[in-house]
C-alpha cells in the first residue's frame, strides 16, 4: 500500500499577519486585563470571570461543572481557583442533600461586593483597548467573526458568550 503525504496548507503572507495580529492582540490584551485587575483589585482576571459568572448565576450560584465550562477551565484548575476564593470569603461550596456528588459554588455576598468594586475599572481597561479603539460597524463585524470562530471552536456551547462586567 502506497503511503500518501499531503503538504500542509501554509499561511500565505495575508493570513500570516492576521494570525500573528491576532496572537497578539489576544495575548496582550489578557496581560492588560490581568495587570489593572491585580493593580486596581489585586484580583488575577481568571478569578474575576469566576466571580462575574457566578454573580449572573440565577441565586449566584453553579454547579462547579457548570462553572467550569462556562469559564472554559479544567475541573482541576477551577477547583484551585475556587479554594482561594473560599479561603477569602468571596465563594462557599456545599453540596446538595439530593446528590452529594455535585458541589454548588455560591458568591458571598463578600464576594458580591469585591466583584462590585472591580468591576468599574476592569469595563473602562475592556472599553479602552477593545471599543474605543473601533467604530461601531467595525466591533459589530468583529462581533460576528469572533461568532464564526467560537462556533467552529466550541460548537456545542449554545449561548455566544456570557458577559463578563
Amino acid at each position: 500500500m502506497a503511503e500518501t503525504t499531503t503538504e500542509p496548507r501554509w499561511l500565505d503572507d495575508d493570513e500570516q499577519e492576521t494570525w500573528r495580529a491576532f496572537l497578539w492582540t489576544s495575548r496582550l490584551l489578557g496581560e492588560a486585563l490581568d495587570r489593572q485587575l491585580q493593580r486596581d483589585s489585586g484580583l488575577p482576571h481568571t478569578y474575576y470571570m469566576i466571580l462575574a459568572m457566578l454573580s449572573e448565576a440565577p441565586g449566584r450560584a453553579l454547579t462547579m461543572t457548570e462553572l467550569a465550562e462556562i469559564v472554559h477551565s479544567s475541573p482541576s484548575r477551577l477547583s484551585h481557583a475556587v479554594n482561594r476564593l473560599e479561603e477569602a470569603g468571596w465563594v462557599s461550596r456545599c453540596k446538595p442533600a439530593a446528590d452529594r456528588r455535585t458541589t454548588i459554588a455560591r458568591l458571598t455576598d463578600e464576594g458580591f461586593a469585591v466583584l462590585a468594586k472591580a468591576a468599574p475599572g476592569h469595563v473602562a481597561e475592556v472599553r479602552r483597548h477593545l471599543f474605543d479603539p473601533l467604530t461601531r460597524e467595525q466591533m459589530l463585524e468583529f462581533r460576528e467573526i469572533l461568532h464564526a470562530l467560537l462556533g467552529s471552536l466550541d460548537p456545542d456551547r449554545e449561548a455566544p458568550c456570557a458577559r463578563e462586567g
